[in-house]
């Protein structure tokens, strides 16, 4: 089977592509940036997808079986600083992408966010009616819409929570956020008040490669982990969790005047009940975060240790060796 994956550099997308090596699959790992390493036998690409017909050239040339779909503006503040490129990246190029597999016969598996609700009837089934607060969740369930009206049975989107893990750049999520934080000296002010579902990166390409073998499995679905945490509890366990004093997390709570999804836990059924893959516990996921590699001098002062005992978690080619 043939994987072409966008975003291959970014968080989820390099799980993707390491997930579906392990199975054998043919990947083609495409995205922006050349410093990032893969596995064996993956075929690497530096590409922009965004031009009018740049999509359609490489797909029609690799002729994949699956294209899993993780490239995106994939933050509120990245949407906000330029709305047009934001725009071609998060609507106009998965239209585009649903568009080319249905006209291969190929799966698209699409990813969207629990950002398209408001955060006010909690827990949410993937029938529930969304109402998104921002801009960037506008356009992702914009995307929503064209990918499933676009790609008909061949396009699955899923929605997604927070994601954690160790992304290739070391920055990405939660935990290397908060690390780059307290290394610069700042503690983390986090909500107490704002509800959320954690899920690794490594249980979403489980996920995709289960659905990559699951042609029946298409439509619109939610995954998340097994957890519901405050942001304030996310926090201190993952301090607790590498030994760090829990007072670097300052807590916090949000303003009731301002607009926030303040609770965005999301019902996995029916997609739970239909695949073996589960959803991690939050322990579970903290057993996948290493300390990033730009910190670890600054870990080690704090535990006492030499910084050459500061070992990750796995170790991964590109970044450790």
């Amino acid at each position: 089977m043939k994987l072409v994956v966008t975003g291959a550099s970014g968080l989820v997308g390099h799980a993707v592509v390491e997930a579906a090596a392990r199975r054998g699959f043919e990947v083609v790992a495409l995205s922006h940036r050349r410093d990032v390493s893969y596995p064996e036998d993956v075929q690497s690409l530096q590409t922009d997808l965004t031009p009018e017909g740049a999509a359609d050239r490489l797909l029609l040339e690799v002729f994949p079986d699956v294209i899993v779909n993780c490239a995106a503006a994939s933050s509120a503040t990245t949407v906000n600083k330029d709305p047009e490129a934001a725009e071609r990246l998060n609507v106009a190029l998965p239209r585009r992408l649903a568009q080319l597999a249905n006209h291969l016969n190929a799966r698209l598996i699409h990813f969207s966010t629990d950002m398209v609700f408001d955060g006010t009837s909690a827990p949410y089934r993937s029938s529930d009616m969304p109402a998104p607060l921002d801009l960037y969740g506008q356009l992702k369930l914009l995307a929503e819409r064209e990918v499933l009206k676009a790609g008909g049975d061949y396009a699955t989107v899923l929605r997604i929570p927070i994601v954690t893990g160790d992304s290739p750049s070391g920055g990405r999520s939660v935990h290397e956020r908060l690390f780059s934080a307290w290394a610069e000296g700042k503690k983390a002010r986090l909500y107490n008040d704002e509800l959320r579902q954690p899920v690794s990166a490594t249980s979403i390409a489980e996920l995709v490669v289960e659905l990559c073998l699951r042609p029946n499995l298409h439509g619109l679905f939610h995954w998340a982990g097994a957890d519901v945490l405050s942001r304030y509890e996310m926090g201190t366990r993952i301090a607790r969790h590498f030994g760090l004093p829990e007072d670097l997390i300052e807590e916090a709570q949000s303003d009731p005047d301002e607009r926030r999804a303040r609770d965005l836990r999301l019902e996995l059924q029916p997609l739970r009940s239909k695949v073996r893959t589960t959803p991690p516990t939050f322990d579970e996921q903290l057993e996948t975060m290493s300390v990033p590699k730009l910190c670890r001098a600054w870990y080690a002062s704090i535990r006492g240790v030499p910084a050459d005992e500061v070992i990750p978690t796995r170790l991964v080619k590109g970044r450790d060796f």
